[in-house]
This record gives structure tokens, C-alpha cells and sequence, in this order.
């Protein structure tokens, strides 16, 4: 007598059936998830960096490379906001999706992976304009990459808030790592603190842009 066929056993027999679903799983991660992370990767080009010498002052027009532990100055942040400005310019329409996403993180909402792609694909062709406007407001004002994201940190931790990169979260999903996407907020030093007032405003209407890594 015939036996009737289990659950998810078809033409293809039960392990078929099963092949099947995990081959459209597979197809739904590369199109929603690592291919949007690959494509974003493609296009983000970053700014050449200059190297410094151990041991040789800095001259007139390289870039200021001072560590991560480095304490900011006034200059650095009178900087950073210049940079920011231009950044905005060029992000256009982009940055109200930006700002909403911003929003939610400021209300202790931590993104997933689907948000960071989508505001990644919604930034789309801004993305590049806005990171050609960066490196050439950062070899105008004499800032590294390196230094700027310090600085940016920085800026987030005085004016209260986490340090979410989505541009960060895309390298490692390219790498197949699972990014991170913590919206913990890191308390600021007292000098940092100091150091933003004057530009707070400023700086917390342009703090969206930072999910871009910009």
C-alpha cells in the first residue's frame, strides 16, 4: 500500500522540498542584503590618505593625523563643521530619509540590518556626491579620514549620541560578518563638551549624515 508523503515532501522528495526553500532563502539574502552591501561598498570610494613621518612636523597643507586618543581642539571642530556643511549640501533630498532614521536612533531605537541597507539604497547616487564633496572639504581644511572620524566620534559623544555607521555595518556584511549596529552612547569628557557648545545647534541638525560614515 502507498504511503502518503510527509510534510514539504513533493515531486522532489522531502529533502528536495527542503533544498528548495533554503535556495530561495539564499536568493533573498543576496538581494536584500549582500548585494545591496556589495554595490554600496563599489561605490565608496575613500579619500586618498598621507601618511606622516614619525618624528617629522607636520608642513602646511597635509593632513592633521592625530590618533583616536589625540584630545579635539577648537580648530578641529571649527573644521569638522565647515566639512559637515558641505556634506549636507550635497546629500539634497537624501538627507530627510537620513534624519528620520537619525531620529530613531536618538529615541534609544536600535537599527537592523534591513534599515542600514534601505537608507543605503535610498541615498543612492547622493552617496557618491556627498563623499567627492568630503574629501575635497577634508584636503581643504588639512583633516585625514582618520582624524575626522575621531573627531566625529567625538562630536557624538558631546553631543549625546551613539555612533551608529551604516557605511561600517555594509564592510562587514560584505565581509560576512554580522555588523554592529549598538546605539549605546559613550559619555563625553568634560573638554569635549566644552569644545562643541558654541556649534551645537549646527552640529546636531547635521549629526544624520554621520550613518553614512560622512
Amino acid at each position: 500500500m502507498r504511503q502518503n508523503r510527509g510534510l514539504g515532501c513533493g515531486c522532489l522528495g522531502c529533502g528536495g522540498g527542503t533544498l528548495v526553500v533554503l535556495a530561495l532563502l539564499g536568493a533573498l539574502a543576496w538581494f536584500v542584503v549582500i548585494k545591496p552591501a556589495r554595490d554600496f561598498i563599489a561605490g565608496w570610494q575613500p579619500p586618498q590618505t598621507q601618511t606622516q613621518t614619525p618624528g617629522r612636523p607636520q608642513t602646511p597643507g597635509q593632513p592633521s593625523t592625530g590618533s583616536a586618543q589625540t584630545a579635539l581642539t577648537r580648530s578641529e571642530i571649527e573644521k569638522f563643521v565647515r566639512v559637515r556643511r558641505d556634506v549636507r549640501t550635497a546629500l539634497g533630498s537624501s538627507f530627510t530619509g537620513l534624519q528620520q532614521v537619525w531620529t530613531d536612533v536618538q529615541g534609544g531605537q536600535t537599527p537592523n540590518i534591513l534599515q542600514a541597507l534601505n537608507v543605503l539604497r535610498q541615498a543612492g547616487g547622493s552617496i557618491g556626491a556627498a563623499r567627492t564633496a568630503q574629501s575635497a572639504a577634508l584636503t581643504r581644511e588639512g583633516l585625514s579620514p582618520e582624524r575626522y572620524a575621531a573627531i566625529r566620534a567625538g562630536v557624538n559623544r558631546a553631543l549625546g549620541l551613539p555612533n551608529v555607521d551604516f557605511a561600517r555595518a555594509a564592510e562587514s556584511l560584505q565581509r560576512g560578518q554580522l555588523p554592529d549596529l549598538s546605539s549605546t552612547v559613550q559619555s563625553a569628557s568634560a573638554q569635549e563638551s566644552a569644545l562643541i557648545a558654541p556649534f551645537r545647534s549646527e552640529l546636531t541638525a547635521t549629526a544624520a549624515a554621520g550613518l553614512l560614515g560622512l
